[in-house]
């Protein structure tokens, strides 16, 4: 596996889904986002830092690279209003549902 795959959360609401990427070390210019045919993808890279020639490293966990996640995305987001913000490492992406796709709770009356 890849290290330098983003690790990342998908969550719902009624009214959008919600998609949030660890992104540590990168800013909003290194990423990328596409939607096509209700599949969203985030491309990306971290480079490596240049090593000094006088640093003798015992250990390098940290992840570098060019990284692709993509996404099947179901029919009901409105891709036209979509929105992504980056805070702190995270990216995050908010998909609203059309109003089609929301629900609408249908009031009961008493007789």
């Amino acid at each position: 596996m890849n290290k330098s795959i983003p690790r990342v959360d998908i969550a719902e609401t009624n009214g959008e889904l919600v998609v949030a990427a660890e992104l540590p070390g990168l800013t909003r210019d290194d990423v990328s986002i596409r939607i096509e045919n209700n599949v969203l993808t985030l491309k990306g890279e971290k480079k490596q830092e240049e090593e000094e020639k006088a640093t003798n490293y015992h250990r390098i966990e940290r992840s570098y690279g060019a990284f692709s996640r993509s996404f099947s995305l179901p029919s009901t987001v409105d891709a036209s209003k979509v929105r992504a913000g980056f805070k702190d490492g995270v990216l995050t992406i908010t998909l609203p549902k059309t109003e089609e796709a929301k629900g609408k709770e249908i009031p009961i009356e008493v007789e």
